[in-house]
């Protein structure tokens, strides 16, 4: 992902706030806060004829030094792409990336609702750690999220 991928990432992100399964924001950040937010090395897009249809990065769970080879994926990809593929292409290249970097632990945090992407996570090797209850709110109600996890090799 480069600097000028962003307003076709930017748009693909907002088109998940919307639908209000993939995230606890409601607005799409500026470029620089989500530059700010997500390691650089650990960010991809996919594109189709050109035009990106997806991406996936990771961010840091925390700045404790001890966690510093435990991070959390997005995956995101357009509506008119989903279900082709492009997903497990990005999450599979991007696991194999951090792994490679030292990270030991990848997680998700996905609203307990989102079946799709958690059963997508479960595929991509992802098991379950459980459930987090009333953790946020969206919209003024309080949502809950399971937390998933995926170790290195």
């Amino acid at each position: 992902m480069q600097p000028d991928d962003w307003p076709a990432v930017r748009e693909i992100y907002t088109q998940g706030i919307a639908g209000r399964m993939a995230t606890f924001e409601t607005a799409a950040p500026s470029w620089a806060d989500w530059d700010a937010s997500h390691f650089v090395d650990l960010r991809l897009v996919a594109e189709e004829d050109g035009t990106v249809v997806g991406w996936a990065a990771l961010s840091p769970v925390s700045r404790r030094p001890c966690y510093a080879g435990v991070a959390e994926d997005s995956v995101y990809i357009a509506g008119e792409s989903q279900g082709r593929g492009v997903g497990k292409a990005l999450l599979g290249r991007l696991l194999a990336d951090a792994y490679e970097a030292g990270f030991w632990t990848i997680q998700a945090s996905i609203f307990t609702d989102n079946v799709a992407s958690i059963e997508f996570h479960t595929r991509c090797g992802f098991r379950m750690v459980g459930t987090r209850e009333r953790i946020g709110q969206l919209d003024c109600a309080w949502r809950d999220t399971v937390l998933l996890e995926r170790r290195g090799p």
